[in-house]
């Protein structure tokens, strides 16, 4: 019989009520018609069986490859309802009716049926549901964004500026970044301006930097009044006449003043003023209320004339020439007025570092009192310009990029506390904002021998009196030397330390003190780096024999070496 049942088609599964399926109670009438429908089915074709269950997979089930073990073949086909974990009771149900199957397989008709009952799987409640209003939507709900009104951003950021604001504020106010440096603004009594004083932090950095000054009206309202423009001239007529033979006293012993080519004596002082035409404009300053100014030499050179137009007054005044230093380039000249003039104090260059503001008053080109701002760029500059007279060789100068322009020499060069620290005296014509001003630390050592006319003494200069040559591989061959090395002596000057060392002509220096340099400009940069007085050894080749020479380092300014 349970053979018969596995061989029922699909369709057996899904016979209406009518056909004798009704009541899942009525267990007789399912049993009684369960012989008919076998052989029914008997007579029909094999047709594949089809098991519908919506809920765990039932393992035991086919346990022991009895596939009459299942009892469904009188059963139509039940949905099972998932079970709580833990829920074994349908398990336990059928495991009992397998084993009671294979212990009464032999029984009646009664057994049977006890047994059909007792294998019938016992269906699980089912549980009742009820739709949420939004099941439509799936059982996963995307919760979405809450939406901020514009009222509580708009107050959200009022609230942020406040704070940070009041933080800010705070902040500055007790210096919570800067620790112990601020900028400190220091009004002098003159009105001159204010220094800057950058602090430092506790690792030793800087820890600010100072702004631009913004004191630079005041200081220019304070320092301009000091500040001179100064005009020369030269007397045409005069250098015209300079060359003129008949005007020489002895040629005017034979012809006379009458002679056609000289010049009247009394005609010459009459048209002088006359005669005068402006040769260059420069600046210059009052360092003294008496009347003393301070300018470069280089303006005043070769002049005839001078005018120094002071501000607040009318008319020029012609001044006097004092004292100057064509090496220097430094000058002073004195007016004088019925009132002391303005002055500006001088400051140490020593103590202004680079990177400092700086302040520079002049007349470029003819425009009176124009005032430049910059910072100084750099310090101790050596520099040489050409001229008419030679050479001049500036030591010690201070850079800046203040702009500086012809008419600009001679005028002060002013820290923000207005007091001088340098006199403008050159530019760079091939470049801009490269300009040079001689340092205070400079003037202040010749000002006083500028004032009284004195004869400003020059620095010395080391030297030994001989004009050196490189020595070449002709020289060397002549001379009979292994290899060209050293420097060969072209020329001893009487009376030089080189002469009274009796260093010869065509002597050849290999070095110094044992020492030897590589070429004569080595040489010459050793020996100036001793003092006067200092003794040097001399290693020399004369005539292919090497010699040893004491030579006593003497001062080129004050020898008497021609």
């Amino acid at each position: 019989m349970d053979d018969q049942n596995n061989k029922k088609g699909f369709d057996d599964f899904f016979r209406k009520n009518e056909e004798g399926h009704g009541s899942a109670d009525n267990s007789e009438s399912v049993n009684d018609s369960a012989q008919p429908i076998s052989n029914e089915s008997s007579e029909q074709p094999a047709k594949p069986s089809y098991y519908y269950s919506y809920g765990p997979y039932k393992a035991n089930s086919q346990e022991g490859g009895n596939p009459s073990a299942s009892g469904y073949g009188s059963e139509k086909p039940k949905l099972i309802q998932d079970q709580p974990y833990g829920n074994t009771h349908t398990h336990d149900t059928q495991a009992q009716a397998s084993s009671v199957e294979e212990v009464n397989v032999q029984s009646d008709s009664t057994m049977e049926s006890e047994r059909a009952r007792s294998q019938s799987p016992m269906q699980s409640q089912i549980r009742t549901f009820t739709p949420s209003p939004q099941s439509s939507k799936g059982p996963w709900q995307v919760r979405e964004p809450r939406r901020t009104s514009f009222k509580a951003i708009f107050s959200s950021f009022l609230a942020g500026v406040l704070v940070v604001g009041s933080l800010m504020y705070t902040a500055d106010l007790n210096n919570w970044f800067t620790k112990e440096a601020a900028l400190t603004s220091n009004t002098q009594s003159s009105g001159t301006g204010s220094t800057a004083s950058a602090g430092t932090t506790s690792n030793g950095g800087a820890a600010t930097v100072a702004d631009r000054p913004d004191n630079i009206a005041k200081l220019f309202e304070t320092a301009s009044p000091a500040v001179v423009k100064i005009e020369t001239f030269v007397n045409t007529a005069k250098r015209n006449n300079s060359n003129n033979m008949l005007d020489d006293s002895f040629f005017r012993q034979f012809f006379g003043d009458d002679y056609p080519g000289t010049t009247q004596p009394d005609a010459g002082q009459k048209n002088e003023e006359g005669n005068m035409q402006q040769s260059g404009i420069g600046t210059g300053f009052f360092f003294d209320s008496t009347g003393y100014i301070l300018t470069n030499q280089h303006v005043i050179g070769e002049s005839d004339q001078i005018k120094v137009i002071v501000q607040g007054y009318d008319k020029p005044f012609t001044a006097e020439l004092l004292g100057s230093s064509y090496d220097l380039d430094l000058a002073v000249l004195k007016v004088t007025g019925d009132k002391a003039f303005p002055t500006l104090p001088l400051g140490n260059s020593d103590t202004i570092n680079i990177g400092d503001w700086v302040v520079a008053i002049g007349n470029p080109y003819g425009f009176d009192h124009t005032v430049t701002v910059g910072v100084l760029s750099a310090k101790e500059r050596p520099i040489d310009i050409p001229d008419t007279q030679g050479a001049r060789k500036y030591e010690h100068l201070l850079q800046t990029d203040a702009s500086i322009n012809p008419g600009n020499s001679g005028g002060p060069l002013l820290n923000v506390n207005g007091e001088v620290v340098g006199i403008n005296t050159a530019v760079s014509s091939q470049a801009q904002g490269i300009g040079f001003a001689i340092p205070t630390s400079t003037i202040q050592d010749v000002l006083e021998n500028l004032k009284n006319n004195k004869t400003i003494p020059k620095p010395a200069a080391p030297y030994i009196g001989a004009e050196l040559q490189d020595v070449t591989a002709d020289i060397a061959k002549q001379l009979g030397m292994d290899k060209v090395e050293g420097s060969i002596v072209r020329n001893v000057y009487y009376n030089s330390p080189a002469y009274l060392a009796e260093l010869q002509q065509f002597d050849v220096i290999v070095g110094i003190d044992g020492k030897k340099y590589a070429n004569t400009q080595a040489l010459i940069d050793q020996i100036k780096t001793k003092k006067v007085g200092d003794k040097i050894e001399l290693n020399i080749l004369r005539k292919g024999s090497a010699m040893n020479l004491k030579v006593e380092i003497g001062d080129k300014n004050t020898s008497g070496a021609q």
